[in-house]
């Protein structure tokens, strides 16, 4: 019989790894608003986390993209080596444009062929892009970036970057907060250093060099997350602090005058003009939110629940999803503009749209599930292939 091992010889159990879902319905919950907030005249975007605050699904986005980011590549990058880290980083890259390149001539293409029968609203497409040819090259390069579809090109350029990001980052943290807050921080004072955009004189409408902060934030989230078996560590006063941010924020930005309502401001709201460069108050805004949802055990366990999991179906097919509600959105904006903006309409365009995503979302899950599990069962034959 053996004896019980003492409690200096007894090895501590491997802790049973369970997925942390909230980042994937986080993400889903944005790619919904995004569905709403691009169509101006939705009545559905009226509910939308911009109107609750000086954020929006456009921060959530690229904050989760740069959490995400740490863990696909980073731990890839320790794991297998740089190598194999910037082969799987530029073929994302890749297949990024690919869907930003197609996304572009879907909507040119459908706002051109629309104008034969109904007119469109002169929002929905620039001038430049309306005749002609010319300007195919300047898509392809990412020197002219039509309206809506500014978000994945930022995320190429961000990604793209990653490699350079993680080397400093295993160099010192403080390093790299440092040199990204300065490059936010000098972008803020002049927003005329930006990226070109032929479309718009006023350059990208989100600034690379104030908008790799939020990204970076998100890389540095993830490491302090993974510190912690995927959770940033609750902190009373913190959360405090954070919720009181955004009750403030909520009580600036609501849209009193909409809902008809006396406002409670004490003082105006800062202008909404600092999407470009990412201002200050959007970036409190973000970060708040983005720990309140981190640090909760609640969330984590609502994430992995029914409800969390429909959000989160959509957030593991994110690029699948976003490109093909851009597209629903702008058909969205079609029939408004040209039909007009009455109830019943709309209530069919949101409960179609939201059925065609779902539509789309599912089978990739399902089969995105099946290859995962597939590779689950080759793993052990694969190491017993190995040479000894």
């Amino acid at each position: 019989m053996q004896l019980p091992a003492s409690s200096s010889d007894a090895q501590p159990l491997p802790r049973k790894h369970t997925r942390d879902h909230r980042v994937d319905a986080l993400r889903g919950a944005a790619l919904l608003m995004m569905l709403a907030d691009h169509v101006p005249d939705n009545l559905i975007n009226r509910i939308t986390i911009r109107n609750f605050g000086f954020a929006d699904a456009a921060e959530i986005f690229v904050m989760l993209a740069g959490y995400a980011s740490y863990l696909a590549y980073g731990r890839l990058i320790d794991r297998d080596g740089w190598t194999s880290g910037i082969r799987r980083i530029l073929s994302r890259c890749a297949k990024l444009y690919i869907y930003q390149t197609a996304m572009t001539l879907v909507f040119v293409w459908t706002v051109r062929h629309w104008r034969h029968y109904e007119p469109v609203p002169e929002y929905i497409l620039e001038p430049q892009l309306a005749h002609g040819y010319g300007w195919l090259w300047r898509i392809l390069t990412f020197d002219a970036l039509p309206s809506y579809l500014n978000i994945l090109p930022l995320y190429i350029v961000l990604l793209a970057l990653f490699p350079l990001i993680y080397a400093a980052l295993k160099k010192s943290v403080w390093l790299l907060l440092g040199v990204s807050a300065a490059i936010w921080a000098i972008a803020n004072i002049d927003p005329r250093i930006t990226v070109p955009n032929w479309l718009d004189p006023n350059g990208w409408y989100m600034n690379p060099f104030g908008w790799q902060f939020l990204y970076i934030l998100g890389v540095l989230g993830a490491v302090w997350a993974s510190k912690h078996n995927g959770d940033l560590p609750a902190r009373t006063w913190a959360k405090v602090l954070c919720g009181s941010y955004l009750i403030g924020a909520f009580i600036l930005c609501f849209p009193y005058e909409y809902w008809h309502l006396s406002g409670l401001r004490l003082f105006p709201a800062p202008p909404n003009n600092g999407k470009s460069t990412l201002a200050v108050w959007r970036l409190f805004d973000i970060m708040s939110i983005f720990y309140l949802v981190q640090s909760s055990k609640v969330l984590r366990r609502f994430s992995a629940d029914r409800l969390g999991q429909i959000l989160a179906l959509l957030g593991r097919n994110s690029l699948e999803v976003f490109s093909f509600g851009t597209v629903l959105d702008l058909l969205g904006r079609l029939i408004l503009g040209s039909f007009g903006t009455g109830l019943g309409l709309q209530i069919i365009i949101n409960v179609l749209g939201l059925i065609l995503t779902f539509a789309l979302a599912i089978p990739l899950d399902r089969s995105r599930q099946r290859a995962k599990a597939a590779r689950a069962r080759m793993a052990p034959q694969a190491v017993a292939a190995r040479p000894g």
